[in-house]
């Protein structure tokens, strides 16, 4: 397994919460794709550790169900689960849904041009064709409503719902639309900024369903990352 230069892990702090960051990162980003095997000695002498943080973080992963431990055969990459990533995506648009809604009452004139303030960064990234940061700042606007929504716990729960859903975007990053990303964006700010509840739902609901789009296309091309193949035909 050839592993890219990473970021050198601080000895100043516990290393097994730092090397876990950095794995479950990589694997939500796919550079560790689903499917593929990863080594205890590779790892640890990739970051410069002993065996022992690398296997408590291979733990932490298994128990997210990002990494599957097979008893003397080695770790791999667990693959996507179509069905877990579908359910994911149904529960987050009621979340998301209803936050926004709560957005347009509570919201007030300065967070609402912060939002507007964070589509700018957007569209300078999308002009930039850097569709890692585009991503990133999809990311940031969507914790920002929760933010302002006064419910800034319900991005813990997201984060860890969100798990599938963001490997498969960061897989169909080639599909990735800047314009309509920034577009669905725009429509939810605007519906915020003239407190139309309704619309700034309906806006959301349609930003979120574009993944059920995509993911027929993705899996695909790349079939080998998934399983539960079966659930695509709920779509």
């Amino acid at each position: 397994m050839e592993i890219p230069t990473v970021t050198p892990l601080s000895l100043d702090v516990a290393v097994s919460p730092q090397l876990h960051k950095q794995l479950r990162d990589r694997i939500i980003s796919c550079e560790l794709a689903p499917g593929q095997r990863i080594s205890e000695t590779e790892i640890a002498t990739t970051y410069e550790v002993s065996r022992q943080p690398v296997r408590e973080a291979f733990i932490k992963l298994a128990e997210e169900q990002l990494v599957h431990i097979r008893p003397q055969r080695g770790t791999y990459i667990t693959r996507i689960s179509i069905p877990s990533a579908l359910a994911a995506r149904f529960v987050r648009e009621a979340v998301e849904a209803d936050l926004v809604r709560r957005v347009c009452k509570l919201a007030s004139d300065e967070m609402i041009t912060s939002l507007y303030e964070q589509l700018e960064q957007q569209r300078k990234a999308a002009q930039a064709l850097d569709l890692p940061e585009l991503m990133r700042l999809d990311e940031v606007f969507h914790k920002s409503l929760a933010h302002n929504a006064a419910t800034p716990e319900v991005n813990t729960f997201l984060e860890s719902l969100n798990v599938q859903v963001s490997r498969v975007r960061n897989i169909s990053a080639g599909r990735f639309s800047p314009t309509k990303v920034i577009e669905h964006h725009q429509a939810i700010v605007d519906a915020i900024r003239d407190r139309k509840a309704s619309a700034a739902d309906k806006a959301m609901r349609t930003h979120l369903r574009e993944i059920k789009k995509d993911l027929p296309h993705v899996v695909e091309t790349y079939p080998e990352y998934f399983e539960g193949l079966e659930a695509l035909k709920q779509l």
